[in-house]
């Protein structure tokens, strides 16, 4: 049997169509695969890139804080170097005058064991305040005093704190506003009350009914 010429060139050229068809499919298959990859990473790329991009404007906004931030402490140690002056102001017109001009409160007497010398001495200071300055100034008040008081504890630590206190608040060239209230609190409240102390403590004592 002979074979037709041209059918097995047809035959021939079917079966080369037939592998070219095969070689593009498996070349399009290939390509959609690496297509498919290429699309993942791209949308892998497009997220980081998102959120690179949040990153740099959190970044941005944080920085443009922290300058806002270092903006508002320009000049801060001036500005607490200023207050620290007026605090300093504060104090000085509270105080009225340097620490070192104003009178400074001697220590306390430990009445319950000065003996001898040291006693009359601790004495000696408080009938000077007490002739000096108490009986000429306060009237009826310091009328009270029994003329036995220096044998008396009470009146001798009364009239120590007494005569220390009036001496800070009156011992001063420069009266502040605060010393003015505590002036008319000692003499309105303090003294009163310290009078009528010493008053009712020798009140009957062994002193003044021997003296009568």
């Amino acid at each position: 049997m002979t074979s037709d010429p041209d059918s097995d060139v047809l035959a021939a050229a079917l079966i080369q169509i037939s592998t070219h068809a095969e070689r593009i499919s498996s070349l399009d298959t290939r390509e959609a695969h690496h297509y498919q990859q290429i699309a993942d990473r791209l949308r892998d790329l497009a997220t980081d890139v998102g959120a690179l991009t949040i990153r740099i404007d959190g970044a941005d906004g944080a920085l443009a804080q922290q300058s806002t931030i270092l903006t508002g402490l320009d000049g801060l140690d001036h500005q607490v170097a200023a207050l620290a002056e007026q605090i300093a102001g504060y104090v000085d017109e509270d105080d009225g005058e340097k620490e070192g001009s104003r009178y400074q409160p001697v220590p306390s007497p430990r009445w319950w064991k000065l003996t001898g010398p040291e006693r009359e001495t601790a004495l000696d200071r408080l009938r000077a305040w007490v002739e000096q300055i108490y009986r000429p100034s306060y009237g009826h008040l310091a009328a009270g005093l029994p003329l036995c008081w220096d044998q008396h504890p009470l009146c001798l630590y009364v009239l120590d704190w007494l005569s220390e206190l009036w001496s800070v608040l009156y011992l001063s060239s420069h009266r502040t506003p605060g010393a003015l209230a505590s002036q008319g609190e000692w003499q309105t409240r303090l003294l009163p009350a310290a009078a009528s102390q010493m008053q009712k403590e020798a009140n009957g004592c062994a002193h003044s009914t021997s003296r009568r």
